[in-house]
């Protein structure tokens, strides 16, 4: 059997030092050390100074020197699930012809997180619409499309968080 086919579970890099705790600085030189346990492998992230100090008879399977980054923070998501759910009933249920943009972006967000279904498009007397679904309730929407250019997206993006901002 060939141990390099098999799928290892690896640690991702450690936040602070294995020995001291001590968290490591952005920038920072540590040492990662592979050691083989059993079927598999255990990682142990050091810094400079618990790499000086370890036990050099202890002699791990592989281990390197890196610079230690970390990990970008998660960028906020612009409106959260239920507050854009909640406003989107809200302004639907307004029927404001003043919401109508917000409606159509709101609506749009909620169907790329599959909360909203796109099931028909109307050609009116009042200009097209569009007739989504809840996909869990069922609830049906009907959204005029105030055919937006591209140009118009950054203002009704912020439209709409001005709208949520004062929701909350």
């Amino acid at each position: 059997m060939n141990p390099l086919a098999d799928e290892w579970s690896i640690q991702h890099r450690a936040e602070a030092c294995a020995v001291t705790g001590r968290p490591f600085a952005p920038g920072e030189n540590f040492y990662t050390l592979l050691f083989r346990e059993g079927a598999g492998f255990r990682r142990q992230d050091l810094s400079e100074e618990a790499w000086q100090q370890r036990n050099e008879n202890l002699q791990p399977f592989s281990f390197w020197r890196a610079r230690f980054e970390p990990p970008p923070a998660a960028p906020p998501e612009p409106l959260p699930k239920e507050n854009a759910e909640e406003l989107f009933r809200r302004l639907v249920a307004a029927a404001d012809r003043a919401n109508a943009n917000a409606c159509y972006v709101l609506a749009a967000m909620l169907e790329r997180k599959r909360i909203l279904k796109q099931i028909q498009t109307e050609n009116g007397d009042h200009g097209r619409v569009l007739i989504y679904e809840h996909a869990k309730t069922g609830d049906v929407f009907v959204v005029p499309d105030p055919q937006l250019r591209l140009d118009e997206l950054g203002g009704v993006q912020a439209e709409v968080m001005g709208l949520m901002t004062n929701a909350e």
